[in-house]
């Protein structure tokens, strides 16, 4: 069962001073954390042994499991040698979506702190990101847990619903004008003003097109955690 801080969305994990478990190399590993619906974690090449490495968490849409994410996210991620922690949903979308906080808050605490005690993770470019179900899901942990996460990754959101607000995560955000799925007037375009009246830096993207995340947007979403720089605002 989760605990009280799983049910208010909060996570504990937290990167440790130096890694106290051996670290797997390049390449897709498997957490074994759970049988069924598990995570995975993308291993860049080249990643330096003890080196404070970016880390990314990607949460799928609708339906959808671990490898989506890692398909969004993975040319770039290697490109700015960053670790992508993709997570399957618990059911088939996240818990706050049909529900309450709760069993993924705690399934995604207990891979953070797989990831946590095998490798070094630079707190200044810690993103959780997400496409659809995810990004709204993204946006919720991220602003609940915005001492942790620098930046937020959010393609094409529906909605956020944090239980708090903490911290001041860059948030990313990007929508496709032709977006059927969740349509951008009634989605980024309502949610957009009101992150930026609570005094959140956001970049701001809308694209030509429906329910994607064109290889250009990811592409963008990364140079800003790369960067570390000041948010470019709308465009």
């Amino acid at each position: 069962m989760a605990g009280e801080p799983a049910r208010m969305g909060i996570l504990t994990a937290v990167p440790g001073a130096a890694p106290t478990a051996e670290a797997p190399g390049p390449g897709e590993h498997r957490l074994g954390l759970d049988g069924r619906r598990d995570a995975v974690l993308l291993v860049p090449p080249g990643l330096a042994a003890g080196a404070a490495a970016p880390l990314i968490v990607m949460l799928h849409g609708a339906g959808g499991a671990a490898g989506q994410g890692l398909d969004i996210l993975r040319g770039e991620a290697g490109r700015i040698g960053a670790l992508l922690l993709a997570p399957d949903s618990r059911a088939g979308t996240w818990d706050v979506i049909v529900g309450d906080y709760g069993p993924d808050v705690a399934f995604i605490d207990r891979a953070l702190a797989w990831v946590y005690e095998r490798f070094a993770v630079d707190p200044d470019r810690l993103a959780v990101a997400g496409f659809s179900d995810g990004a709204s899901y993204a946006l919720c942990l991220g602003l609940t847990n915005g001492e942790a996460f620098s930046h937020i990754l959010a393609f094409a959101p529906g909605f956020a619903a944090p239980t708090r607000a903490v911290g001041a995560p860059r948030i990313y955000i990007c929508h496709g004008r032709d977006d059927r799925v969740l349509p951008i007037d009634r989605c980024s375009r309502r949610l957009v003003p009101r992150l930026e009246a609570h005094g959140y830096p956001v970049t701001y993207r809308e694209f030509d097109g429906g329910h994607t995340v064109p290889p250009e947007r990811a592409a963008e979403a990364l140079a800003l955690l790369e960067a570390r720089g000041p948010s470019p605002g709308r465009g």
